[in-house]
């Protein structure tokens, strides 16, 4: 059993940025190195949706084309911690940001929600116009 938790949500103006953290902690020997972290995002209008991967090998990641080019997830392993960098937010941005992780290599590349079976509770963030 791992435990996730995030942090980093806020209220920010558009075109800023913010940096989620997602930490993970678990038994002796845990490294979140070894599993799939994606992040997800939900709102009422949309529903749940998959944003970005890094995977538990090289760090490869994935990202959703309306995130492209504006978020950048990372590891630090000594931290046990993934990030997800966003810039240039904008109001459409605004959500619950969710992390996740797999032990399942499989689910690295776009994130698939039924492939994770962990989960944090989750950060606002709210995108103002």
């Amino acid at each position: 059993q791992i435990d996730l938790v995030e942090s980093g949500g806020e209220l920010v103006q558009s075109g800023g940025s913010l940096t989620l953290s997602c930490k993970g902690s678990g038994g002796s020997g845990f490294r979140l190195g070894d599993w799939v972290v994606a992040w997800f995002r939900q709102t009422p209008t949309k529903g749940r949706e998959g944003i970005s991967s890094i995977d538990d090998g090289d760090g490869k990641t994935y990202y959703a084309d309306f995130v492209k080019g504006r978020f950048t997830v990372f590891r630090d392993q000594s931290k046990n911690t993934v990030y997800l960098q966003m810039n240039n937010l904008k109001p459409e941005d605004t959500a619950i940001y969710y992390c996740a992780a797999s032990s399942y290599s499989g689910s690295a590349g776009r994130p698939d929600a039924q492939q994770f079976s962990h989960w944090g509770r989750g950060t606002q963030v709210t995108v103002s116009s």
